[in-house]
């Protein structure tokens, strides 16, 4: 699979999750939950791919 990359996979009770590889192979996000519907993971994905230019914030 090539890198940057979203990768989808079933956990252990059968629900979608999402993975985010970097571009040097490395996983550096994943998914805060699971999502019974592939769809729904795929939406999440899109949020996520979505919000690049929100604000960052530093407290």
């Amino acid at each position: 699979m090539p890198n940057p990359c979203y990768k989808q996979q079933k956990d252990n009770r059968g629900e979608w999750y999402w993975v985010y590889y970097a571009r040097n192979g490395e996983a550096i996000a994943r998914s805060s939950e699971s999502y019974k519907a592939k769809t729904d993971c795929e939406h999440s994905i899109d949020l996520v791919k979505g919000s690049k230019d929100d604000p960052v914030y530093t407290h």
